[in-house]
């Protein structure tokens, strides 16, 4: 007995404690610069290093209903949300909505577009945007040209692009000179410049919802990861790049 007992010992002396996993969180691609910053604070304080995927809230949306392992999900779209949360993935009472965003026109000219005049100043150059029967930031822009009655004048010269950083890229490097992203897109991109905002009226509202999914793989970090975004500190990060924080 006694010799199993420190046999016992011995192996519980030189076991290896069970680390807590890291959350892995899929997000809007638009999140990326703010989400990024706040993760790294998190990290800071906790230790924990959340894992974030960022792509089109409909990417990501379909990855999930297709079992990929994620704690959390934050899409640009209510209707992406809806979409995943239909399909029993989301954990009971963990959804709210976290941020909202505004719609603008981008060029790597500072020259102020007048909106309706916008497709004779685009004359025969493209458009980018993100995809616009898919992504939430292409299908808000596709909606607001439609608004404003200038849909079918410019469809044919519309660059689409498979999320919006991808879209706010094509301005940046030079490929489009105009491009629709959300404003805190453009401002992680100094090579551009805001040259009209989409009234609010022109599409839906743009709501970013955030739910913790209920098969990840480290649902007790990303909770508390959940409930950091909600802090003060966090609000500060994202307000500074430019979102409306709900």
């Amino acid at each position: 007995m006694r010799l199993a007992s420190l046999a016992l010992g011995l192996l519980l002396a030189g076991a290896t404690p069970v680390l807590a996993a890291d959350p892995v969180i899929f997000a809007a691609a638009s999140m990326k610069t703010a989400l990024d910053t706040i993760a790294a604070d998190f990290s800071a304080e906790t230790g924990t290093k959340p894992v974030i995927s960022y792509a089109g809230s409909s990417a990501l949306a379909k990855q999930i209903d297709a079992g990929a392992p994620a704690d959390m999900f934050i899409s640009a779209s209510v209707a992406w949300m809806d979409d995943v949360e239909k399909a029993g993935m989301v954990r009971p009472d963990s959804r709210k909505d976290l941020l909202g965003n505004t719609l603008v026109l981008i060029s790597d000219s500072e020259a102020p577009v007048d909106l309706p005049k916008l497709p004779e100043v685009l004359g025969d150059h493209k458009l980018a945007m993100a995809l616009v029967d898919s992504v939430p930031a292409g299908q808000y822009g596709k909606a607001a040209l439609t608004f404003l009655g200038l849909w079918d004048k410019i469809e044919p010269q519309v660059a689409q692009a498979d999320n919006v950083r991808a879209a706010l890229a094509l301005v940046a490097t030079g490929e489009a000179p105009y491009g629709i992203v959300y404003k805190t897109d453009a401002a992680a991109e100094p090579k551009v410049h805001v040259v009209a905002t989409f009234p609010e009226d022109s599409h839906k509202p743009i709501t970013y919802p955030v739910a913790l999914l209920r098969d990840g793989p480290a649902p007790a970090e990303a909770k508390a990861f959940l409930d950091y975004l909600g802090t003060p500190k966090a609000a500060a990060v994202f307000e500074a790049q430019g979102f409306e924080v709900k």
